[in-house]
């Protein structure tokens, strides 16, 4: 198949090309579908699972998309090309490696082109303690009545501001400013949350049901808007064991990068989703990296984030509008660009397999 067939144009068509090409191989397909929740386009919501290699595998390798809804394109894209990908499901039998392929964590995001799930919630903000102080960011507070106007596009008072943010503290602050996440502001930027949303939830459950019975787990969560074109940083962050970002360079290469020890273009965001497996998995080892594929240029991103956000804020705004809006946030995260779609599948192969090699070299309980 050409490599561009493995990307789509909206949730609807992933979602039925994922399935699709789940049938063709005879993999059952596990679906959990949203409760009270409709798509873009009136489709049925869903998270879809597909286990691959032997029933007995103790070593599990997940793989999740759409964690932030419209960078959904890229992770599905590489999902879809493993289901394709016979000689790597031989490599699965022949090590006892099992991969878990979770399709569209957010569907809600991916179906609407947001970031945040039905909640308005960053799911990779939402995997905290809740019953905790939460964390606070004094930073955004500051920063909040100009990140989402009252109209959109931003009055020339407004960008102005937020151009002399960034010449007098640095692209750097801003981007820490914002992303790091916040738990004041539902109708906000990055808000992780009041509390544990459905599709954490759920993460958790597929972890216990596919996961409980393995010594190592490792996983890959897929995500675009950060970086140089089509470079796929491999991103190592959370709340990290003292060996984890040691056995990630291991598997995946010494250029992992982390934002605990400076050398990523992320910033050490509060609850990611990878955090989750690390909770949840306490009786395996656990090695967890996101792929972070680049598109935009920062402020760009960080733009059409915040025209995400006014979105949320305005439901009932023109319909052409909108869609001229989601537009602009969907080329933010999906470049439909062969060249970059190339980039996407080749690294996301090579990351699969060092993660298949990595768990194979991993022991096994007795």
């Amino acid at each position: 198949m050409n490599p561009s067939s493995f990307f789509t144009a909206s949730y609807a068509d992933a979602r039925r090309l994922y399935l699709h090409s789940a049938a063709e191989i005879a993999a059952r397909v596990d679906s959990h579908v949203i409760p009270a929740q409709r798509g873009l386009a009136g489709e049925e919501l869903a998270i879809d699972v597909v286990r691959l290699g032997p029933a007995s595998a103790r070593r599990l390798l997940v793989l999740t998309s759409g964690t932030h809804g419209v960078e959904g394109f890229c992770g599905s894209a590489a999902q879809i090309a493993l289901l394709h990908d016979r000689p790597l499901h031989a490599l699965l039998e022949k090590l006892n490696v099992a991969i878990l392929v979770v399709h569209a964590i957010n569907p809600y995001g991916f179906s609407y082109l947001s970031r945040t799930n039905e909640d308005n919630v960053d799911l990779n903000r939402n995997s905290i303690d809740f019953a905790q102080p939460l964390p606070v960011n004094p930073a955004y507070d500051d920063l909040r009545a100009l990140l989402v106007p009252p109209a959109w596009p931003p009055s020339a008072e407004n960008a102005a501001a937020i151009t002399r943010y960034i010449e007098e503290r640095g692209e750097a602050a801003y981007q820490q400013a914002l992303t790091i996440g916040q738990y004041r502001h539902a109708d906000g930027m990055f808000f992780g949350g009041a509390r544990t949303v459905w599709s954490t939830r759920l993460l958790q459950t597929l972890l216990e049901q596919y996961g409980g019975a393995c010594d190592s787990i490792g996983w890959i969560d897929f995500h675009t808007g950060l970086g140089p074109y089509g470079h796929g940083e491999k991103i190592c962050v959370g709340q990290l064991a003292a060996d984890e970002l040691q056995r990630a360079r291991a598997w995946w290469g010494a250029d992992v990068t982390s934002p605990l020890d400076g050398t990523s273009v992320a910033a050490n965001v509060a609850g990611p989703l990878l955090d989750t497996l690390r909770r949840t998995s306490t009786h395996a080892r656990t090695t967890a990296i996101a792929i972070e594929y680049g598109t935009v240029p920062l402020v760009d991103m960080l733009h059409r984030l915040r025209a995400d956000a006014w979105v949320r804020r305005h439901p009932d705004a023109d319909p052409q509008k909108l869609d001229a809006i989601r537009a602009e946030i969907r080329a933010g995260f999906y470049c439909e660009d062969d060249v970059w779609r190339g980039l996407i599948l080749g690294q996301a192969r090579a990351a699969i397999l060092q993660g298949v090699t990595g768990l194979s070299r991993e022991p096994v309980i007795a």
